[in-house]
Parts: structure tokens; C-alpha cells; sequence
């Protein structure tokens, strides 16, 4: 886990995201985060010049004076970061693993939060379902990582912890309703995962069906790779009498075919971060 690597692209990408910012609209998560729009304010007496599209026209029949409706723009967003911390994440490249991709992401999201006053809620789905509440920018990815660490997924040294031990604890259901859980018009949903073993494909399609849901399939090579079948072996345990399991990789169905451009693939042999931050824009 490289946090110092995200700062230095966070630094660069910064001026453009933020270049044609003002108050009522900042960079990449105004655009892509909507929000919830505008709520009522108050009623005011019309004057020359208002833009009569907020007159109500209900209290100008009833009254004979004009008044235009005000609102307050509801500019806090929640993204809800769904990090998908199963076995076949911990396959990568050049020593970085799609699990290790996937948590400079939200570390990335944490910091571009900060400057648009919203916030990241992390979840993790991974032997257990974890939930790191919502926060921003260096301290939200401090909770972020204490979190990580205090269940072994990362090391102290916040490092991708490849010897921890995976079990089957949760299965394809919960993980879905600890999705669904937050598929509310007041929040924003980023998943990140390989989509091996995450959730059946035909649930994923009730998820990715909503405008608020934001599908990324972090891959490595292996996971493109065409030519041989192949599969992944990883122990469940660290004694001699752990079980070991088989995760088949071959064959994958195309989820392109599937979803069009509801899910964007993210390969780590690439500039990842800069990547992600394209295809939100």
C-alpha cells in the first residue's frame, strides 16, 4: 500500500479536476456524483427579472401576487466504495495485487472527497462484511487503513497481507444485501473487484441497473490471459490441515457482453489511478 504514491497522482490530476471549479459545482464528483438536487427553501415575492420556471403559480391564483420558490442545493454526497477483498484479488501484477488497486482507489476517492465536502463510506466485503463509516480526506483514510489492518487484510506496515487466512464465512447473498442496503438516491456506489467471486452475475444486473451504481472490474493479465485454462489454488488456513481452494478463472464470461458500459475495466499493469479518474469523468 503505497499512500504516498496516491498523493503524488492525486497532486497531478488536481489543477484539471478542480481547474473549472466554483461554488455550486467542483471537478470530477460533482459530475459523476450528482447528489440529490435541489431542496425547497422558501417562498419569496417575485421581482423583474426572476426566472418565472419558479413562480407558483398555486399562490398567485389563489392570492394575485407572484412568488417564486427558493431552494438550497444539497451539495454533500456519500460514496459508498464497495471493495471486494475476495481470493482472486490478490492476484496482480509486478508485485501489486488487484486488492492492493482497489484500496489506493478509495484512498484516491477520500482525498478528492475532502475538497468537495463530501464523504467515502468503505465497505469491505471479505470474510466478514466491514463497514468503515463515512469521512474524508488524511483521516479518512487513517480510519480506512486501522480498519484494514485490524482485520488482517493489510499488515502493520500496510502492506496487502498475502498470508491471511480466507474463508467462505460470507456468502453471495449477504453480500449482496450489504450492497443493497445502500442503494438509496442520497448515495453514490463505487464497486471494485475482479467480479471472480463476488456476487452471481444475474444479481449484479438488479445493482448496475441503478444510475447511482458505478461498476469497475479491476484486472491483471492473468485474468485476461486466453490461451490455457487455468485456475487459482489458495489455503484456507495456515496449519498443515487447511483446506485448500479452487478458484476456476478459465472461461470467464465477457461482462461487457453483459453490461456495456456499466462496468469499466481497470488494468493494473496500467497507470490505474489516472485510469479511474478518466473513466469517472
Amino acid at each position: 500500500m503505497n499512500i504516498t504514491e496516491v498523493r503524488k497522482v492525486v497532486g497531478k490530476i488536481r489543477a484539471n479536476l478542480f481547474k473549472n471549479a466554483n461554488s455550486h459545482s467542483v471537478g470530477m464528483l460533482k459530475t459523476n456524483f450528482r447528489g440529490t438536487g435541489l431542496q425547497f427553501k422558501e417562498h419569496q415575492v417575485y421581482n423583474f427579472g426572476d426566472d418565472i420556471r419558479f413562480i407558483d403559480w398555486k399562490i398567485l391564483a389563489k392570492t394575485g401576487h407572484p412568488y417564486v420558490k427558493t431552494f438550497n442545493e444539497e451539495r454533500n454526497v456519500e460514496i459508498v466504495v464497495v471493495i471486494d477483498a475476495s481470493a482472486t484479488m490478490l492476484t496482480g501484477f509486478n508485485g501489486v495485487s488487484k486488492l492492493q488497486a482497489a484500496i489506493e482507489i478509495c484512498c484516491l476517492l477520500y482525498l478528492l472527497a475532502k475538497d468537495t465536502n463530501d464523504f467515502v463510506h468503505a465497505l469491505i466485503i471479505a470474510d466478514e462484511i466491514i463497514h468503515v463509516p463515512k469521512k474524508s480526506g488524511e483521516a479518512g483514510i487513517t480510519h480506512f487503513i486501522s480498519a484494514l489492518e485490524d482485520k488482517k487484510i493489510l499488515t502493520e506496515h500496510g502492506i496487502v497481507n498475502l498470508e491471511r487466512e480466507i474463508s467462505d464465512n460470507t456468502n453471495k447473498m449477504q453480500k449482496y444485501l450489504s450492497v443493497m442496503q445502500h442503494l438509496n438516491r442520497k448515495r453514490e456506489i463505487v464497486l471494485l473487484s475482479d467480479f471472480n467471486d463476488f456476487i452471481d452475475l444475474a444479481v449484479l444486473k438488479k445493482i448496475l441497473f441503478r444510475s447511482n451504481v458505478h461498476g469497475f472490474q479491476l484486472l491483471s493479465p492473468l485474468d485476461e490471459a486466453k490461451t490455457l485454462p487455468y485456475s487459482l489454488f489458495a489455503s484456507s488456513g495456515k496449519s498443515d490441515k487447511g483446506s485448500i481452494g479452487k478458484y476456476d478463472l478459465s472461461g470467464k464470461k465477457e461482462l461487457s457482453s453483459e453490461f456495456g458500459k456499466k462496468i469499466k475495466k481497470i488494468r493494473i499493469q496500467e497507470k490505474y489511478l489516472e485510469n479511474f479518474v478518466k473513466e469517472m469523468r
